[in-house]
């Protein structure tokens, strides 16, 4: 996730520095989602930002130095930083940074969400969604690749490829076509990052594809496109949940700024309507922005007092000083929650978990984790700027925890949910179709039936997952989107 704190914003000039809370996972991770975050966000400490290098120049060694001194002053675990590592022996700041990140890693908290990424590109992206590529969201299943979803105004869905589309082969021209069994057997995951190429406009690729049409060829090129953040095809939904039951139905795909006035606009809607049941849909959402996670609280908070507790942010012993609490603001378009389902996979995290969380303790079994185990991110970044170089360290420096203390989700939050619901991700029908299977489980439970609870001990990450359909992992080379939009290419 990502968080920009106005008011502390006119206190201090610390503008370099950025909350968030998202799920940054690298291609050597373990093939779950990815995030990063933008707005700014200063802590309150009147402790200045690290130094820039003292050279001008953007030497590798300098950028490393730049990064240790980033997670030597603000990283959530200090005890598990090497107390030297020389970073002669590394080729990349990334490299560097996976370097003395390794502990905490080994320790499950922090899953490559400590990177650099670019000032620029993560800019873009937070402000509107701004990104290049196919516009699609790719998953694996054993041999075999599929669209989960496609993203509207992207070069993919105009080409007519949509969520359930099965990829068959890639290559540069119908005669190189190599199948996706193969590349994933000998390449595994990486391979398939590879073989779609860069993430420049104009790269152009031949997909064999199958889906209800049948097989065939055709030829997509990545382009510029901006993701909706709330699908203009189902991203807000009133659905009929018989026996005169309506339901509010909200399809979130990342928490980016452009997301705030769509969010008010959505609950003012279900508001007027009398709707207090509803349906959350974070399946594929890795995070983004803590502000516009707190956002949707408010906006879910109609039945809130103003000091009940949202959330819990704390940092480091030494950055108490900007431990802060952040309470329900109910709004003008709030609704006042009865039920409330959240529907996850393995790929929800960060911003999304904590927007769960924060309910456990108004809503206890009214609120529900549908589907599978989320990721299990209870950890946000800040963000500082090495400017010259387009260097922004994305460093895991706060814990979030609810009002009831909990907060150590690392597993995921089907122990932290009071009420759970198994269900797959049926991509064979499309998202927001009240028929797919984890958005009937959900409506069930909002009914009041019955359901099979998600196996509290399988985390995200857990090896007796890997048989199952999962979104692919972050590439090597991600941009921004790539790290809060689940498998986005």
């Amino acid at each position: 996730m990502k968080e920009y704190n106005k008011e502390l914003a006119k206190k201090q000039s610390l503008k370099s520095i950025v909350l968030i809370l998202a799920a940054g996972v690298s291609a050597c991770g373990d093939g779950s989602s990815s995030g990063g975050g933008t707005d700014v966000v200063p802590p309150t400490s009147s402790t200045p930002p690290p130094s820039p290098p003292s050279s001008t120049t953007c030497s590798l060694v300098n950028r490393q130095n730049f990064a240790a001194s980033v997670l030597n002053e603000w990283y959530l675990f200090p005890e598990t930083l090497p107390s030297a590592l020389d970073p002669a022996a590394y080729t990349s700041v990334q490299a560097y940074i996976n370097a003395l990140t390794a502990t905490a890693r080994g320790q499950g908290r922090d899953r490559y969400f400590t990177y650099v990424t670019s000032i620029q590109e993560e800019n873009a992206y937070y402000a509107s969604g701004a990104t290049a590529g196919f516009g699609v969201r790719l998953a694996y299943q054993g041999s075999r690749i599929f669209v989960i979803e496609a993203f509207e105004g992207a070069p993919a869905l105009a080409a007519g490829i949509d969520r359930g589309t099965e990829i068959l082969a890639i290559g540069t021209n119908t005669s190189n076509l190599v199948s996706v069994a193969d590349i994933l057997a000998t390449q595994g995951s990486a391979g398939i990052s590879s073989a779609l190429g860069p993430n420049t406009v104009g790269t152009s690729r031949v997909l064999r594809i199958s889906d209800a049409s049948g097989a065939r060829n055709i030829t997509v090129a990545k382009a510029d496109y901006n993701i909706d953040p709330l699908s203009s095809r189902y991203g807000v939904k009133v659905i009929d949940n018989g026996g005169g039951q309506r339901v509010g139905y909200i399809n979130m795909r990342t928490f980016i700024s452009t997301a705030d006035n769509q969010l008010r606009t959505a609950f003012a809607d279900f508001r007027a309507q009398g709707i207090t049941n509803f349906v959350i849909d974070f399946r594929y959402n890795g995070g983004g922005l803590v502000s516009t996670a707190e956002v949707m609280g408010d906006l879910l908070a109609g039945n809130r007092f103003s000091s009940d507790i949202f959330s819990v942010t704390r940092f480091r012993a030494s950055k108490a000083s900007n431990n802060e609490t952040k309470r329900f603001a109910p709004q003008t378009q709030s609704v006042s929650p009865v039920r409330i389902a959240f529907i996850a996979t393995g790929a929800t995290a960060s911003a999304s978990e904590l927007v769960m969380a924060s309910f456990v303790p108004y809503l206890g079994v009214n609120a529900a984790l549908i589907g599978s185990n989320s990721y299990g991110k209870p950890v946000g970044q800040i963000a500082l700027d090495l400017t010259a170089c387009d260097d922004r360290i994305r460093v895991v420096a706060f814990a979030k925890e609810n009002a009831a203390g909990q907060g150590d989700y690392y597993s995921g939050l089907a122990g932290t949910m009071r009420s759970t619901c198994a269900a797959a991700d049926d991509i064979t029908r499309p998202l927001g179709d009240p028929q797919e299977a984890s958005l009937r489980t959900a409506l069930d439970f909002i009914a009041g039936r019955s359901c099979t609870a998600i196996v509290v001990g399988q985390s995200a990450q857990s090896a007796s997952t890997r048989t199952e359909r999962r979104v692919l992992p972050v590439p090597e080379n991600a941009n921004t989107a790539q790290r809060d939009v689940s498998g986005s290419f």
